[in-house]
């Protein structure tokens, strides 16, 4: 099973679990947010794992396999992210850290092109 995620837990989620737990509001710091987005990651990967195995005798295994690419897609290629990048600085759709990102992201693309 591919353990790739979509799941990206929020600072903003985050805090609001900590308010929940201790009644009052907690600014989250990083290594909370490390925490609760790998505990959301293994719980999405039992879940997912529960149903490959719940569906192992009842469906055909390439509908499973579909389903685990469908749940665990492959993170986009440099191409892509260089696309996504391009559109971003584009529209300027980033702040400045994120435009040096953008653009270290756009080079690399462009390095990984052969020489002609």
């Amino acid at each position: 099973m591919n353990n790739q995620h979509l799941i990206d837990i929020t600072p903003e989620l985050v805090r609001q679990w900590l308010s929940d737990f201790y009644g009052t509001p907690v600014a989250p710091g990083q290594v909370f947010i490390e925490i609760a987005t790998q505990a959301a990651r293994w719980a999405a990967n039992i879940e997912l794992g529960s149903c490959v195995y719940w569906l192992s005798d009842k469906i055909d295994e390439p509908i499973i396999s579909d389903l685990c690419d469908f749940r665990r897609p492959k993170p986009p290629n440099l191409k892509e992210q260089a696309l996504t990048a391009l559109h971003a600085v584009a529209t300027g759709a980033n702040d400045t850290r994120e435009q040096y990102q953008d653009l270290d992201t756009i080079r690399a693309a462009l390095e990984a092109l052969p020489d002609e």
